[in-house]
């Protein structure tokens, strides 16, 4: 089967150099075995960060001629970057779904994202969710209240319910698109129908969800969408908040400076701050970032439900092979036959994830993750794991592989068979 990279798809993302949009920068990278073969480097580690795609790297070297301050200065490189960021803006609202009066924030990555949010929420607010969220949607949030991770989306249903029943003052909801230790899609827009029943805002962590498929705040029913793009295939440091301007408008700017101000008095505090999204854009922008991700979002939308087919058939592949490995153990929050995205976590019950991801990688060129991937209760949840982190066996973690638009039946066909060796030494 093909890499998705071979189907063809382009984008007006670039004009200066051939190759589909979509293609991986990188994709022939080889590596020397033991054996003094040399492989085509598996590379399975798609949700801590992905590879760069050709159309973001083609717009950055396109801008890179013209490129100068944005909203600073009168000259063509400064015109020119400004007009830049500002279609880079409207490209990404289009991707995430704005509807009339949002607004998009460019950031650093989604941490940065809802940290920025969880800035603006209104005092006294209380922030519901779930203790398996990725630290990043688990930490930042004021006032928090921490359900336990349900075992069926039915159950997160109910159980938000019920917090919500008995809540009182404002409040919001917060809750991951698809969760980046298992993959699984959580039910958002029915969690997100039941918050705004009770007058609930909601917030969703898609740094998992875009790169995968169709992530919009029109759809999910989303007040704020989140999401990064080191891992939408534009590595060049930059994230988005996405969502309702009015809490964002009434906050204090996240960065104080540059760009965040309007008017600055002689004295302190004399001053006026900007509105929309300059006011939490302090500072000097990422210019080459925002066109980066606006150019892979564009190129994204262009290539309509081939991504996700192509991930399923990867991801169908992978748990077959995976079934007849044994000691490894595959695991999940809402059960096996839940949607996921091209994420597969494993337990290795008397191994140590961390020593088969290194054996993977050096004795077969395949690249894995291991670990706690950020979200430590859930992980000790799945794992019988104590408080100190450790799992109920004494390993630590799972072992996590994770896909996207460059790989192909080969990458997981070796990760299968390597497992198999490793595991039966």
């Amino acid at each position: 089967m093909p890499s998705l990279s071979s189907l063809a798809l382009s984008s007006s993302a670039s004009s200066s150099s051939p190759g589909n949009a979509l293609d991986i920068v990188g994709d022939d990278l080889k590596v020397e075995l033991p054996s003094g073969e040399h492989v085509r480097f598996a590379h399975l580690d798609y949700a801590a960060s992905a590879p760069c795609a050709r159309a973001a790297a083609d717009a950055v070297q396109d801008l890179l001629p013209r490129y100068g301050s944005v909203h600073r200065g009168t000259g063509v490189r400064s015109s020119a970057s400004t007009i830049a960021y500002e279609l880079a803006r409207d490209v990404v609202a289009e991707f995430a779904g704005a509807r009339p009066g949002d607004t998009v924030i460019f950031t650093r990555n989604t941490t940065d994202a809802l940290n920025l949010l969880a800035r603006a929420l209104p005092p006294g607010t209380t922030t519901v969710q779930f203790d398996g969220e990725h630290h990043a949607n688990l930490l930042p949030w004021p006032n928090p209240l921490r359900l336990p991770t349900p075992s069926s989306p039915a159950e997160a249903v109910a159980s938000l319910q019920r917090a919500l029943e008995t809540l009182t003052g404002p409040a919001v909801f917060t809750v991951t698109g698809a969760g980046n230790v298992t993959g699984e899609v959580w039910p958002v827009r029915e969690l997100a129908d039941v918050a705004h029943a009770y007058g609930v805002r909601v917030i969703v962590d898609a740094a998992q969800l875009a790169p995968h498929g169709p992530a919009r705040l029109d759809d999910l029913g989303a007040d704020w969408i989140a999401f990064s793009g080191h891992k939408l295939y534009a590595p060049f440091g930059a994230g988005v908040l996405a969502g309702r301007a009015d809490w964002l408008d009434a906050a204090d700017p996240y960065l104080a400076g540059g760009g965040a101000s309007a008017a600055v008095g002689d004295r302190p505090g004399d001053l006026t701050w900007a509105t929309g999204a300059a006011r939490h854009e302090g500072g000097t922008p990422n210019l080459l970032g925002a066109v980066a991700l606006a150019a892979v979002c564009e190129a994204l939308m262009g290539a309509g439900p081939a991504v996700h087919q192509h991930e399923q058939v990867l991801l169908a592949r992978l748990r077959e092979g995976l079934a007849g490995v044994p000691g490894a153990v595959e695991v999940s929050v809402f059960g096996p036959d839940h949607p996921r995205v091209g994420i597969v976590s494993l337990a290795l019950p008397g191994r140590d994830p961390a020593v088969v991801a290194r054996r993977l990688g050096r004795e077969h060129g395949v690249g894995v993750r291991a670990g706690q991937f950020c979200a430590h209760p859930l992980v000790r949840r799945l794992t019988g794991a104590d408080q100190a982190g450790a799992c109920g066996d004494g390993t630590t973690g799972l072992l996590r592989i994770s896909f996207g638009l460059g790989s192909a039946a080969e990458d997981v066909d070796r990760a299968v068979e390597g497992l198999r060796r490793i595991l039966g030494t």
